[in-house]
């Protein structure tokens, strides 16, 4: 018996308003989806008002993509730029330069992968880009790698003096295995004004330092379940992560996002905005921006009707009182 004719399903974050607490995730090289790849994406995250995560590995440039939008004018939510630092940071500084230049305005700094995971499909089957697709902000047409990249070759390696070989040779533009607490944040400061996220963040301890470091903002995150077998689920995570960051600042969450009741949970549990990955890359492949559109569609959508039937009418009053979980000695449902 609550009067449930009006939901609003909007937030706001870093000043800006999202219809809906939902943004897109960077995830590398989706050319290999759709033949505009990013394009598609980013100007569907553009029509619905959202924000887009674009990655260092994009199979676009970040210019073209922001271009293609107008990021520096726009209305709505802002763009980020996903990185990983580099073993020599002089390498990163000219891409974060011209992602900032290009009017994105935050850093997304992916701290989860000194090395790859054990990654056991790419291990079978390196990714190689295939004829005419190259990383759109490292290679141009011309220098396309016909070949998997330096991090997938050191999955190859048969023991720990041979993979330290490939680190040797590999040069500056193996990810970086050296990142701090007490220096990496403060390099950041001074290379960029833009915000500085940081993407990989799955326990207490690691936000109580972010937050002790002046992070913007974290993203809690275990890489699509890619890094580290037998880590936690994301959403396992997140209650502890939340509680104490606070609200000081703003907690991205990505993972399993599939349905809007999903949504729903992931805020309940202290998200301030879900971050979806590939389902963007399913509506991508489907039909380009019309099926991420329609993708985002069906979130927007299901998250109302969520709302509506948990008696919700808007995103500052769904809690994780609205939430039960199996009892652990058997039959019936407890309270979080």
């Amino acid at each position: 018996m609550i009067d449930v004719s009006h939901i609003d399903t909007s937030t706001t974050l870093f000043g800006k308003r999202h219809p809906f607490p939902v943004a897109f995730a960077p995830s590398a090289m989706q050319k290999l989806c759709h033949p505009r790849g990013e394009l598609e994406a980013a100007e569907a995250a553009a029509s619905a008002g959202l924000s887009m995560c674009l990655s260092s590995q994009s199979t676009t440039s970040l210019e073209d993509v922001a271009n293609a939008c107008n990021i520096s004018n726009r209305d709505g939510p802002d763009f980020w730029f996903q990185l990983y630092l580099t073993q020599d940071p002089e390498y990163s500084l000219k891409l974060i330069k011209r992602a900032e230049n290009a009017g994105y305005t935050a850093l997304v700094l992916t701290v989860d992968t000194p090395i790859l995971g054990n990654r056991i499909n790419e291990r079978k089957t390196p990714l190689v880009l295939p004829e005419g697709m190259h990383l759109g902000n490292y290679q141009r047409p011309k220098e396309s790698i016909r070949g998997p990249a330096t991090e997938r070759v050191f999955l190859n390696a048969h023991t720990v003096d041979e993979a330290n070989e490939i680190i040797k040779k590999a040069g500056p533009t193996m990810h970086s295995s050296s990142l701090t607490w007490q220096h990496t944040i403060p390099w950041l400061r001074k290379a960029t004004s833009m915000k500085i996220f940081l993407k990989g963040i799955m326990t207490e301890e690691d936000a109580k330092l972010a937050v002790e470091y002046g992070a913007d903002a974290i993203v809690v995150s275990n890489h699509g379940g890619r890094q580290l077998d037998l880590v936690p689920a994301t959403i396992e995570v997140l209650p502890a992560i939340a509680e104490v960051v606070a609200g000081r600042i703003p907690v991205i969450f990505d993972g399993g996002i599939r349905r809007g009741s999903d949504v729903f949970k992931a805020v309940a549990l202290g998200a301030d905005l879900v971050l979806i990955g590939r389902p963007v890359l399913w509506g991508l492949s489907y039909d380009g921006k019309r099926g991420v559109e329609a993708v985002v569609n069906i979130l927007e959508r299901e998250l109302s009707r969520t709302m509506t039937l948990a008696g919700v009418r808007s995103i500052r009053e769904i809690t994780k009182d609205h939430l039960g979980i199996a009892k652990k000695d058997g039959f019936g449902i407890s309270k979080l």
